[in-house]
């Protein structure tokens, strides 16, 4: 039996690809820090505690070897170097990267959207053969383009398959995006306001999908950087209509042209002057990707999620990680007062 070793088991994405790959007929070692499972999880998935900054600890889960090692939670130059060090027991690797490594033809990226005329302008969609930005340590964006170039100069020894996951979405996600509309109608707000005229696109990454990948590419070793979205990439209004037809409410949404009016109005999650779309030609071509799932149909289990862990709780503490990225999304005193005005 083919034996998968998964970095990150009991995270967002690892959840689902643990369940992917042993109900595809892997013998599947789930590393997490807590050693928990998954009530999904069939049950011969064998769960193991460790750190993923304790290589010792990794290699003891390595053991004598496995045919695929799949990473959830690599992240810059000296994980690369850790996977790497096993590639004597180790068939091969697949690893999530992001698709914020893109920089577009004048080096604008992720990292200069806060400067004037900062924010990049992609082709649409952005094919793996993009420029991305120079690896280095300051920023989420350089080291994983740091990661993705260590595993790449390394794939005579270790073949490795790096996903460059788009706006991830799902249950156990720590910063879900669609909090931003499913908070505001549990509060009843009747208007939200939205930026860019409602016309952001910000490429969604179902993790059924992403999974899916991980399934395929753990069969088919190779060295190679593909694209992880989803077959669609709603416009935020869109998001917004769908959430309301999930939750049963009616909303209006005041559409302003342009950026945000103030720094706390109007800004989504998803909000960008141009479109971040991917292409997904080469998933298809390198590994026969089919998507197994489309955003709206995934809402449901998204939206019930964040319901519940909102349930008695304050925003917050729900999700701090979310204030960290995206600052207060809830200032209703300054969206009031540009509604009023």
């Amino acid at each position: 039996m083919r034996r998968a070793v998964v970095i990150g088991a009991t995270g967002q994405i690892g959840r689902v690809a643990v369940g992917a790959l042993a109900r595809d007929g892997w013998e599947v070692t789930a590393v997490s820090r807590g050693g928990g499972r998954d009530a999904s999880w069939p049950g011969e998935v064998h769960a193991v505690r460790a750190d993923r900054e304790d290589a010792a600890a990794l290699a003891a889960a390595v053991g004598d070897g496995c045919d695929v090692l799949v990473d959830m939670v690599a992240f810059g130059p000296a994980h690369a170097r850790q996977l790497t060090s096993l590639a004597d027991r180790v068939g091969s690797a697949v690893v999530i990267s992001s698709v914020s490594v893109y920089e577009d033809d004048k080096g604008r990226n992720f990292d200069t959207q806060a400067e004037p005329d900062g924010f990049p302008e992609y082709p649409v969609p952005i094919p793996e053969e993009q420029r991305t930005v120079r690896p280095g340590d300051t920023s989420y964006s350089t080291r994983k383009a740091g990661l993705e170039r260590e595993l790449l100069d390394a794939g005579g020894r270790l073949p490795a398959t790096l996903l460059r996951a788009g706006a991830i979405h799902g249950p156990h996600c720590r910063t879900p995006r669609e909090l931003y509309f499913v908070k505001r109608n549990l509060d009843g707000r009747p208007r939200r306001v939205i930026a860019f005229g409602g016309e952001s696109r910000f490429h969604p990454a179902s993790v059924h999908n992403i999974a899916e990948l991980i399934r395929l590419a753990a069969a088919r070793p190779g060295t190679r950087v593909l694209n992880a979205v989803d077959p669609d990439a709603p416009t935020v209004s869109e998001v917004a209509r769908a959430i309301d037809e999930v939750m049963g409410v009616e909303t209006e949404s005041v559409l302003v042209d342009g950026p945000p009016p103030a720094p706390s109005v109007g800004d989504t999650p998803w909000s960008v002057p141009v479109p971040v779309v991917c292409d997904m030609a080469a998933a298809e071509r390198e590994l026969g990707y089919r998507p197994v799932v489309r955003y709206a149909e995934t809402l449901p289990e998204t939206v019930a999620w964040i319901e519940e862990r909102l349930t008695g709780r304050d925003w917050r503490e729900a999700y701090p990680k979310m204030l960290q990225s995206y600052g207060d999304l809830f200032d209703y005193t300054a969206e009031d007062a540009f509604l009023d005005r």
